[in-house]
Order: structure tokens, then C-alpha cells, then sequence
């Protein structure tokens, strides 16, 4: 795979998270991800992204706002709904968004894309840095980290693998972002309107999603067990300290690839 353009933070580099977490998958239904691994693969995110990123924060949160930070609060689950990871990549790479994607073009010219993506077998690759702002999820971008599975819909349900490395993922990221007090399905996003999680000024603005499905997110909340993540409301959210701010450097179908 060709090293994409436009990256301005580092070279893809393998990193491996091991039991020295606590974090062993060992009891879950692959133990060979109990030395789960993340690997870097960047997509290209140049001035121009970070440019378009800032206007659709403008255009859809806040007209003031000089950052594409975010303090994560929650993780979003997604399914694709594409053939594979080189597939999936090809659609994110490009930093605008294509032209069949008229079913979301009035939102902005931001291609959608997510912090990381879990392949078939369960590989996880990280995109973007966590802290900034991808768009993925109408109303909730500004406070949620994207994980992306590969697969789902007319390209087959997702797999054990997946699950499991959803499962290493998310409490790894909870362990590293003690403000993450939410985990939901792409699916289940609709529900956060009206609170104070949700930022879109557009109440128009919304479409249908049915990934990665109840089901899947069923398993994957047993299987993460106790503390439970919040998937309704709860009235948590994220610190006044850090919740971002004008001031501070802080296919066209029901399936997922973002908003």
C-alpha cells in the first residue's frame, strides 16, 4: 500500500498494547487478541482537511470556532458496509467529499472518514490522531472518537474477531480518556437528540442508519461487562474544562462511512 499525501503527523508506525494493560482478551472469544495491536496508518490530512474540517465545525456547531479538537466523551461503533479494508481506505483517503455522496453533500465538502478502522480479522488501524475532530456522526463529532468495522450489510455480518478487537479498543481508549462516559451504535446516534451531547444547528440535518446493528452492539456491551458504558442520555456530560470552545486549541444507503 502506497504511502497516501498530505500526512502531517507521523509515519506509520506498529504499536502493540499487550497485558500489561489488563486489558487481556484471553476470556473472550479469540484469547490470540490477548496482545491486541494498533497499527498506524494515516490518512492524508493536510492544511486543506484541516481547513475543511474547521468550516464544517463553523457551519454545524459553531460559527466561532478556531479548533477541530475535541475532548472525547464517547465511541461510536460503525459498520462500513464495503468489501474490504483497501476499499474502505480508498473511500476516506480523499480529503473531499466524492461526488456520489449526494445523499450528505449538503452538509459540507469534509469527506467523512473515523479514528480507526477494524478489519475482518480483527487488525486494528488508527487514521487520525483521537483528539481530532472526524466527521462520522451527525450532531456528535465534537465529542466522539469513530471505530469503523469493516464489513456489515450485503458484505456479511461482522466478525468474532471484530467484536473482540471492539471490545480491546474500547477499553483501551476508556482507560486512556477518562472522559469517555458513552458507547453507542451508529444506529442508536438518533437518540442523543435534543441533549446537551448534540451540537448539529440544523434540526433538518439527520439520516437513517442502521449499523453496526442491535445485535452487535448487544454482544459487544456483554462482553465488555462492568462499568457499563452509557448508550441513552445520562445526563453526564463532558467537563466545562474541557469541552470544546471557540477560544481554546481544543453510498448512499443506511450503512455507515460516516456523515
Amino acid at each position: 500500500m502506497t504511502a497516501p499525501r498530505g500526512r502531517t503527523w507521523p509515519r506509520p508506525s506498529r504499536v502493540r498494547w499487550g497485558l500489561a494493560l489488563g486489558l487481556s482478551l484471553a476470556t473472550g472469544t479469540h484469547a490470540d487478541l490477548a496482545r491486541a495491536q494498533i497499527i498506524d496508518r494515516p490518512i492524508p490530512f493536510s492544511a486543506h482537511r484541516r481547513q475543511l474540517t474547521l468550516d464544517y465545525i463553523r457551519t454545524h456547531y459553531d460559527s466561532a470556532a478556531r479548533s477541530i479538537r475535541f475532548v472525547p466523551a464517547m465511541i461510536v461503533i460503525h459498520a462500513t458496509e464495503t468489501p474490504s479494508l483497501d476499499s474502505t481506505l480508498a473511500l476516506f483517503e480523499p480529503e473531499e467529499l466524492p461526488a456520489f455522496r449526494a445523499d450528505i453533500a449538503r452538509g459540507g465538502q469534509l469527506n467523512v472518514s473515523s479514528h480507526y478502522l477494524v478489519d475482518r480479522d480483527g487488525t486494528i488501524y488508527r487514521l487520525l490522531p483521537d483528539t481530532l475532530m472526524a466527521r462520522h456522526t451527525i450532531g456528535l463529532n465534537r465529542i466522539a472518537i469513530g471505530v469503523e468495522n469493516v464489513g456489515g450489510g450485503p458484505y456479511g455480518p461482522l466478525t468474532d474477531r471484530q467484536l473482540s478487537a471492539d471490545r480491546w479498543l474500547v477499553r483501551d481508549l476508556v482507560r486512556r480518556y477518562p472522559t469517555i462516559r458513552y458507547l453507542i451504535g451508529h444506529c442508536e446516534y438518533g437518540r442523543f437528540r435534543g441533549t446537551p451531547l448534540w451540537e448539529e444547528r440544523d434540526p433538518t440535518y439527520l439520516t437513517p442508519k442502521t449499523d453496526p446493528g442491535g445485535r452487535f452492539m448487544a454482544r459487544l456491551r456483554d462482553a465488555l461487562g462492568r462499568p457499563v458504558l452509557a448508550h441513552r442520555w445520562s445526563g453526564v456530560t463532558p467537563l466545562p474544562s474541557s469541552a470544546p470552545s471557540s477560544t481554546s486549541s481544543r453510498r448512499t444507503d443506511r450503512g455507515s462511512v460516516g456523515h
